[in-house]
C-alpha cells in the first residue's frame, strides 16, 4: 500500500511538473493561422535584449534594445540608426530624447512599455537579429519568412516547450 502511495505521489509530482508553467521564455507565436507555431528563446538573469534588423529603404543597420520588467513586459529602451528619411524618427516626441553621437542618432525612451508587438519576418534577404546575453539568434533562420510573430515574454510549461521549438545557442 504505502508503495502504491508513493508511486501515485511521484506520478502526481512528475505530471505538475510537466505541465505547470514554469519556464520564462521570449515567446514567438505565429499570427494569421488556426495552427500556430511557436518558437521560444530561453531566458536567463539578463533583462536586457535587442533586436538588430537592416532598413529595407536606407540599407542600414537599426538597433533596438529593450529591457523586461518586473511585471515580463516590454520596455523600450532605445533605438539606433543612421539616417533619418523615410520611416526613421528626424525629432524626438513627448517622453523621448533624440542626440547624435558618431555618425548614429539614438532615440531615448523615458517609459514605453508593451505587453507584447508583431514582429514581420520579410521576405527580402537582409539582416534580422535578436540578441540576448552575448548570443545573437538569426530570425530568418528560425522563422518562416512572409508570416508575422506574436513576441512576447511568458511562462510555460515543459510540455509546451515541447510542443514548440526553442531556438538554439545562437551561433546560427
Amino acid at each position: 500500500m504505502k508503495r502504491i502511495v508513493m508511486v501515485i505521489s511521484f506520478g502526481i509530482v512528475a505530471t505538475c511538473f510537466f505541465f505547470l508553467p514554469i519556464d520564462l521564455v521570449f515567446s514567438f507565436t505565429e499570427t494569421r493561422t488556426n495552427q500556430p507555431e511557436k518558437v521560444y528563446i530561453n531566458i536567463s538573469n539578463e533583462n536586457e535584449f535587442q533586436i538588430r534588423y537592416t532598413h529595407s529603404i536606407h540599407r542600414t543597420d537599426v538597433l533596438e534594445t529593450y529591457e523586461i520588467t518586473k511585471t515580463k513586459d516590454l520596455k523600450l529602451v532605445s533605438m539606433e540608426y543612421e539616417d533619418v528619411s523615410i520611416g526613421m524618427p528626424a525629432y524626438a516626441e513627448e517622453g523621448e530624447r533624440l542626440t547624435y553621437e558618431n555618425g548614429r542618432y539614438i532615440l531615448s525612451y523615458e517609459d514605453k512599455v508593451l505587453s507584447d508587438f508583431t514582429i514581420y519576418i520579410g521576405n527580402i534577404d537582409m539582416d534580422l537579429s535578436f540578441i540576448y546575453n552575448q548570443q545573437s539568434y538569426n530570425l530568418k533562420k528560425h522563422l518562416e519568412k512572409g508570416k508575422s510573430y506574436l513576441f512576447q515574454v511568458e511562462k510555460v510549461s515543459l510540455f509546451e516547450k515541447w510542443k514548440g521549438a526553442v531556438m538554439g545557442d545562437g551561433k546560427a
